[in-house]
């Protein structure tokens, strides 16, 4: 059944799969904007700062960057800004900066961001980085200036965790996460068998995933970025699947079989303890996180077929959320648990659906056909999936809105399993 959670040798490697990131969709209505090539004073940094930002805010869709060859002034400091230049050509919105070495070896960058109609100053900032922190700072940087202009936090500076798979290599399966732009690719595990369903923990640094390693039976293993150690905390008979943090990363939500049925249950991580929340003749699989902290949605198919439900786990009763079709499963929240994403089954193709919890409203964002396991964006304004593109599995990206798409394929292999990464 594909709603059904399918229930890894760790190996560290610098081997991997750079996401190629393309928009595919933005918004007609995209918002001009000019990024003016930094100015350099000593030796030049070995990443290209504007460069940088100009692309972070381009795939966000919401922006669309003035060539630079178009520009009439480059400016690279307030005091040499003549907003005229800017204006004729429809710009609303200028970024300057500057990049200056520093005897260390760091680097001093300053930027300004600018309000071309009005002629005003919006923003200020300098980060003094190191070498191999000047991506960050060109990520932080257009996080700080999206969040000016949309009133929304970027994200930028997270990340994607996904699996790759490549029919023809001695390890099939790999477990990679990069940079939200596809970028500084890190392979951490790798595997002749399948890997499914990692999932990021709130601080970002660790992860869990579900292995069949050993034994050939699944097991829930706690992976820690930095040191790359894990450990096993779930192996009972049967199904051990689908886990997912608390947002207090205190515990794990999971999809267990040891009674006989599939059935959800918590995980406290640091006591081992399991308390199993649901009971019922159905299956139940899936269980994502609410913020509250108190509450859960997942897939059972209790209603006929495979529908969402929310548990409160203060009682453990359930309540039925999806009503649109026959076959609604694999669901993930916002952050503010205002809207519920997941994979709905239109006409036999698989698409990405956003239901609003509050407003009660129902909309197909995706017309890919067989879309699955979304995962949403820290900030609540995307949402991350995989499905199919010239006969490969690829990610794809999607607004909640449904306006803006980004497709994230593969140079080597088919990708799956996305899961965007907390704010870093």
């Amino acid at each position: 059944m594909r709603w059904m959670i399918a229930a890894i040798i760790f190996l560290a490697s610098t081997a991997h799969a750079e996401l190629l990131i393309e928009l595919v969709g933005g918004r007609t209505d995209a918002v001009p904007i000019a990024i003016v090539p930094f100015g350099i004073e000593g030796a030049s940094p070995s990443e290209k700062i504007d460069g940088i930002v100009s692309a972070d805010l381009y795939r966000s869709g919401q922006f669309k960057p003035l060539p630079a060859a178009d520009m009439l002034s480059r400016p690279t400091r307030a005091s040499e800004v003549a907003y005229r230049d800017f204006r004729v050509l429809g710009s609303e919105y200028l970024v300057v900066g500057n990049i200056a070495a520093q005897p260390d070896g760091r680097y001093k960058i300053s930027y300004e961001l600018h309000d071309v109609p009005r002629g005003v100053k919006l923003l200020s900032e300098t980060y003094q980085p190191s070498a191999a922190q000047l991506r960050d700072v060109a990520h932080a940087i257009s996080d700080r200036i999206y969040e000016q202009l949309t009133g929304v936090p970027g994200a930028f500076s997270t990340r994607v965790l996904y699996v790759t798979f490549s029919r023809n290599a001695t390890w099939q399966y790999q477990l990679q996460y990069a940079d939200a732009d596809g970028a500084r690719v890190q392979t951490v595990l790798k595997s002749r068998e399948p890997i499914m369903s990692p999932s990021w923990s709130p601080d970002g640094k660790r992860i869990a995933y579900v292995s069949f390693e050993g034994n050939g039976l699944p097991g829930i293993y706690i992976h820690e970025l930095a040191t790359m150690q894990r450990t096993k905390v779930s192996s009972f008979k049967g199904i051990n699947g689908a886990p997912d943090w608390s947002p207090d990363g205190q515990r794990l939500a999971l999809t267990l079989s040891r009674d006989g049925n599939p059935e959800i249950y918590v995980l406290d991580i640091k006591t081992g303890q399991i308390d199993r929340k649901t009971t019922h003749y159905s299956i139940d699989t899936e269980p994502r996180w609410l913020p509250d902290g108190q509450s859960l949605v997942f897939t059972s198919s209790r209603g006929g077929g495979p529908q969402i439900y929310k548990l409160d786990l203060r009682d453990n009763s359930v309540r039925r959320l999806s009503f649109e079709g026959d076959y609604n499963a694999r669901p993930d929240v916002t952050p503010d648990g205002r809207f519920l994403s997941y994979v709905h089954r239109s006409n036999g193709k698989f698409h990405i659906a956003v239901q609003d919890l509050k407003r009660g409203t129902f909309d197909i964002v995706t017309q890919t056909e067989m879309d699955e396991s979304p995962s949403v964006a820290p900030n609540g304004s995307m949402v991350i999936y995989a499905t199919q593109h010239g006969g490969a599995g690829v990610l794809e990206a999607v607004s909640i809105d449904g306006r803006i798409k980004v497709r994230l394929p593969s140079k080597e292999g088919e990708v799956r399993e996305p899961a965007w990464s907390p704010f870093l």
